[in-house]
């Protein structure tokens, strides 16, 4: 089974390449699941972004990886050969490692340790698409994002730099087994193609 994950920022085209995938021949072949977050009914049920300690950073560790055993029981059940995330557990360690740096949690090095006991789908590959903060923003008010939540603590400057240096820069390796970075700041959709192109390499 070869694994596959989108990783990346908030607003940074990763739902929009899913999408785009999932209309190729590559994703009627595949297993595709969403980010955790849309595996959640109800958003008030979601952890929220910047927890507030160490012990509710650890709980929204342990709420999404109810729903990574999920995804790992369909997976492997699914009986397909290829299997293409929308995040990975890469993103759950990301959080935590940003979080570390900015507020001492220090529960980085656990949710690793928790790891090792958990059943989870380890990419093979990982494209991490990689966009600047102020492409993002714009990307988010485009949306009619900003005005609901004006405060968004996923493109807060120390969050990003925080976040994207756990994949980009950390010396201690993410969970999957290769990392590629992609300049994704064109358009979306020109960055699905870009984002087609590599998985169809990778599936071949």
């Amino acid at each position: 089974m070869l694994i596959i994950a989108l990783e990346g920022p908030s607003y940074a085209g990763k739902s929009t390449a899913i999408r785009h995938l999932r209309r190729t021949d590559l994703g009627s072949r595949a297993f595709v699941s969403d980010c955790y977050v849309k595996h959640i009914a109800h958003r008030d049920d979601i952890p929220p972004a910047r927890t507030d300690s160490a012990a509710a950073q650890l709980a929204a560790f342990e709420r999404f990886m109810e729903i990574e055993a999920t995804r790992f029981a369909e997976a492997t059940t699914s009986g397909r050969q290829l299997v293409i995330l929308d995040r990975s557990v890469d993103t759950l360690l990301a959080h935590a490692y940003a979080l570390d740096a900015l507020f001492g949690y220090g529960v980085h090095h656990q949710l690793r340790d928790r790891l090792r006991t958990l059943s989870f789908l380890r990419p093979d590959h990982t494209l991490y698409l990689d966009v600047p903060g102020d492409t993002l923003h714009l990307r988010r008010k485009t949306a009619g994002h900003t005005a609901a939540e004006s405060e968004y603590f996923l493109h807060e400057p120390g969050f990003l730099r925080h976040a994207r240096d756990y994949f980009v820069h950390t010396p201690r390796r993410p969970a999957t087994r290769e990392l590629v970075v992609l300049a994704a700041d064109a358009v979306p959709d020109d960055v699905a193609q870009a984002v087609e192109a590599l998985v169809t390499y990778w599936a071949r």
